[in-house]
């Protein structure tokens, strides 16, 4: 049993894309589809699909971009043991502008400029590049 399902869904990702993987299939559950929507609306990942069977699954196409894989690396923040808070004013660029970070805040799942514009603050999920 995985008991940080945020960062089983990112280190699948990762692999996969190293691996030169076309397709991730994982549990589903609405915090990682979620996440798989910001990942796809910034370009890190091609589409997303649930299929309804008894369990559900998530089912990720990788996206690629001559022949490299969009997903570079992954860094999970906060953990089950160690919550990370950041405020508005915390949030700063990923790898000089060419990283997401990604932060659960009361407006919903929401990357660092999206944070920003919003003026909210929350947890630090993962930083994505």
């Amino acid at each position: 049993m995985v008991t940080d399902s945020i960062s089983d869904f990112i280190i699948r990702l990762q692999n996969a894309s190293r691996a030169n993987k076309e397709i991730v299939s994982l549990p589903f559950s609405q915090m990682k589809f979620a996440i798989a929507e910001i990942l796809e609306r910034e370009g890190y990942i091609a589409s997303i699909d649930k299929k309804s069977k008894k369990g559900g699954v998530l089912s990720v196409v990788l996206a690629y971009k001559n022949g490299k894989p969009t997903i570079q690396g992954v860094k999970r923040i906060s953990k089950p043991s160690r919550r990370i808070y950041m405020g508005v004013r915390d949030v700063r660029p990923i790898k000089r502008g060419h990283g997401l970070l990604v932060l659960s805040t009361p407006a919903g799942i929401t990357t660092g400029k999206e944070a920003q514009i919003k003026r909210v603050g929350g947890e630090a999920l993962f930083e994505i590049w």
